[in-house]
């Protein structure tokens, strides 16, 4: 995959372009990206997706931007997966934010992406004061020679499928609907780093994973599966959320404590698929009461792969 950075792309072949958030690269995400790649591959085109980084919502407010989905990476990953080619990255700051709708098609649709046809939301609107929209891009389609087509969003359930639809069944603890929404098993990616060591003190030694930021969409205990350390899938049991019965105000922290494993895996690239919620995170009065309760959990994880034999392993992105 080709990643292009600025308001002024250059690339050597003309492209099929879609514009997007992108964020989890959700089921209704995926079926936009199919049309795409299939109308690339009719008109010799390149597939390319356009997205922004940060995401407008966190530059604009950003103390009420909404947790991410997925971060910078995880998102290529999957968009990879998903047969595009080029990935433009619009970094989305003040100078950006006040790009005319008119010189966002000139400079990044037309001249620099070369775009012959373009892919867009049913809701999709752009440019400074968001005053661009499909009638917009029809127009000056017509002008500078490439096609524009529009795609209804998809719904599950009578319900539209969105990063928000996404976001909400995760805060509600309902990893069913978030990834029956996906298409996949919800999962976070990262590297494993150190931690304090507490896990392994206490007799449940655990993999700390590097966060990208600090507002996971869910918090809680997990029955979670790790790739990128084995040719399968391991089992484990995983703790999302700020600790509170060892720190006072801490930032979020995503601990796995992989279930017969014992090797060093430090510095390892690992993705985790989160399968069953068990319970909230609670602040327990003394450790001892804790180190009972991980214990209580660690076999509540035991008995969720006994009754699950074939865990949902179909999510192949972000290895």
């Amino acid at each position: 995959m080709r990643i292009t950075h600025g308001i002024a792309p250059v690339v050597s072949q003309p492209s099929a372009v879609t514009i997007g958030n992108f964020d989890g690269v959700h089921l209704g995400h995926r079926a936009m990206l199919r049309r795409l790649v299939d109308a690339a591959s009719q008109r010799g085109l390149v597939p390319c997706a356009v997205t922004f980084e940060p995401h407008p919502r966190e530059f604009f407010a950003p103390d009420n931007a909404p947790a991410r989905l997925s971060s910078l990476r995880e998102k290529l990953q999957m968009l990879g997966e998903c047969g595009i080619a080029q990935v433009h990255i619009c970094a989305f700051n003040q100078t950006f934010s006040q790009l005319a709708a008119e010189t966002f098609i000139e400079r990044i649709l037309v001249t620099g992406l070369q775009a012959r046809f373009l892919l867009i939301g049913d809701d999709f609107r752009f440019g400074a004061r968001r005053t661009g929209d499909f009638a917009l891009l029809q127009a000056r389609g017509a002008q500078a020679g490439f096609e524009v087509a529009a795609m209804h969003s998809m719904t599950l359930d009578a319900l539209r499928i969105s990063s928000t639809a996404v976001r909400e069944a995760l805060a509600a603890g309902d990893l069913d609907r978030a990834g029956r929404l996906l298409g996949r098993p919800y999962s976070i990616s990262g590297r494993v780093v150190g931690g304090d060591k507490l896990g392994r003190d206490i007799g449940f030694p655990t993999a700390n994973i590097q966060l990208k930021h600090n507002r996971p969409p869910l918090t809680g205990i997990f029955v979670v599966q790790v790739r990128g350390l084995a040719d399968t899938p391991l089992p484990g049991v995983a703790s999302l959320g700020v600790r509170p019965t060892v720190k006072e105000n801490g930032r979020p922290v995503l601990e796995v404590h992989l279930l017969d494993f014992d090797r060093s895996i430090y510095g390892h690239h690992v993705c985790v698929d989160f399968l069953a919620r068990l319970r909230d995170e609670e602040k327990y009065p003394d450790l001892p009461a804790l180190v009972t309760q991980i214990g209580h959990d660690v076999n509540q994880a035991r008995q969720y792969f006994l009754n699950h034999s074939e865990p949902l392993r179909a999510a192949k992105h972000n290895d």
